[in-house]
């Protein structure tokens, strides 16, 4: 089954872009007649035949619309404090893609050791991504925005919230697994390399984020994050 992807609305009649007319004419080596599956990212999926086999502009025609294609049961959206080596933050925003994800933010927090983050680069590893794991929503990324604007711009927001704490509080956090409700809306919140500071968790807690451990041991960033997100995956998974 190949995917492909395509950021402008699908047309009846359709043109690949010159990247993905490329993987699909002399990478995979499909010609005139293939048939493939053309996807929005926004939950649409189609059935395309291949009318013209152009390297650099593939002509598609929309045959059929798939309309029972399984999504994800819930919105799963993770805000990330940047890592201090990029390369981390790619390789969770990857597999986070590939396990299932709705949204991602980065967070610029107190203890942040980087701020530069190259968005392009990060909505090109989704896009390869939602392709691997036959996916067909694209997640929404946003980048750098401020910790406490973030915590009053969700503060209203009827989802489950939840920030991951490895320092002591008055009463010390919970299971993520034991407390995380299964096709809900789920927010949860990863620190950076030097965690969240205790006033950014105070105020997360005032904005109704409940304090959570992902387990015994102290984790990296993308780990933790990672952890979370497959958390929330393997809960989903477990109540169908």
């Amino acid at each position: 089954m190949n995917f492909f992807y395509s950021p402008e609305p699908i047309l009846q009649i359709h043109i690949l872009n010159e990247q993905e007319s490329r993987h699909c004419i002399k990478s995979l080596r499909l010609r005139t007649g293939d048939k493939l599956h053309l996807m929005d990212g926004k939950g649409n999926l189609y059935m395309a035949k291949i009318i013209d086999d152009n390297v650099k502009a593939c002509s598609l025609e929309i045959v059929d619309k798939i309309e029972d294609y399984p999504r994800l049961p819930y919105h799963l959206h993770i805000g990330i404090a940047p890592t201090k080596n990029s390369e981390r933050l790619e390789w969770f925003v990857e597999k986070a893609v590939e396990i299932g994800i709705s949204e991602i933010t980065t967070l610029l927090c107190e203890n942040s050791e980087r701020t530069s983050i190259k968005s392009d680069r990060i909505e090109r590893l989704m896009i390869s991504a939602i392709k691997q794991s036959l996916r067909i929503e694209l997640p929404v990324f946003t980048n750098k925005v401020l910790f406490d604007a973030f915590l009053d711009k969700t503060k209203n927001n009827d989802v489950q919230k939840f920030i991951a704490y490895c320092g002591q509080l008055t009463q010390p956090p919970v299971p993520l697994k034991t407390c995380c409700k299964p096709h809900t809306d789920t927010l949860i919140l990863i620190g950076p390399e030097g965690d969240f500071s205790k006033n950014e968790v105070c105020h997360a807690m005032d904005c109704g984020f409940i304090p959570v451990s992902l387990g015994k041991f102290r984790l990296r960033t993308e780990t933790a994050a990672l952890l979370a997100c497959s958390t929330v995956q393997i809960i989903n998974e477990s109540s169908v």
